[in-house]
């Protein structure tokens, strides 16, 4: 059963989820119902990410069979093993419907005896998507030092997505034209340094996301999340920034709109 309440149904397509595993095994049965639903109750974009060369491949398939949905093509830091090679995504890149790099970067949380190969593999990965004109999708956990220096280092376009550094952190990648991606973890009773970053932020550099299936806002936290619970969060940031959800929404759907070049 699809977990679809009325409070966050709109009447306009005015969320863009920037950051979405649609291919994680948890929609497996209901995938297809879930994105026509949602299509038909406010959902106007959303980027599929992908976490390793099978992922990208199920991603671009997803893509493909929904207008509204593209893919971004990538090997996550938690998905690198022995077989990983950043060269297997390159012909991936040339479809159609895949529209960044990610998800890239540095996961410190679940395992720190691999520094060196994940900051390899990041830098790989940016340096693939400068090349393609491409912006990069940042996974940045517990590794916010390592993950400032290489963006700075290379600066590319992109955005840090489920942003969970300083106010700091945030000010210093604004500097070189990064995206903050807000998702659910803002309505979190325990999220204590989101909401200033949240109050900073220019208006033109803030996306919203839910990286579903995981971290569904309040009053939805540990349920299975999709993309139309993005109208919770967005009326937690319109709170916070003394604004309304709807112009949010729209704000936040341009925004990636602009960056993703859909």
């Amino acid at each position: 059963m699809i977990d679809y309440p009325q409070e966050i149904i709109l009447k306009d397509n005015l969320i863009f989820d920037s950051h979405a595993h649609y291919d994680d095994l948890k929609f497996d049965g209901i995938r297809d119902e879930l994105l026509t639903l949602m299509n038909k109750s406010g959902v106007s974009d959303i980027i599929t990410c992908s976490v390793d060369k099978d992922s990208s491949v199920n991603s671009l398939k997803i893509a493909e069979k929904f207008d509204f949905v593209y893919a971004a093509v990538g090997i996550h830091p938690e998905n690198i093993t022995e077989n990983s090679r950043v060269c297997d995504i390159i012909p991936l890149t040339k479809h159609k419907k895949c529209v960044a790099i990610g998800e890239i970067g540095l996961d410190y949380y679940w395992n720190s005896q691999n520094k060196a190969e994940q900051i390899r593999f990041f830098e790989e990965q940016i340096i693939l998507a400068k090349k393609l004109d491409l912006p990069v999708i940042v996974h940045d956990r517990e590794a916010h030092a390592d993950t400032l220096e290489i963006l700075i280092k290379h600066k590319p376009k992109g955005v840090v997505h489920c942003f969970s550094g300083s106010v700091e952190m945030a000010n210093e990648l604004l500097k070189i034209g990064m995206y903050i991606g807000i998702g659910g973890v803002v309505t979190f009773k325990n999220s204590k340094k989101l909401p200033d970053v949240v109050k900073i932020l220019p208006q033109d550099k803030m996306l919203i996301e839910t990286d579903c299936p995981y971290l569904a806002p309040e009053p939805f936290r540990g349920k299975l999340c999709h993309s139309g619970f993005i109208a919770l969060t967005a009326e937690k940031i319109a709170e916070i920034r003394n604004d309304t959800k709807e112009n949010i929404l729209k704000i936040t759907r341009e925004n990636a709109a602009n960056l993703f070049g859909v």
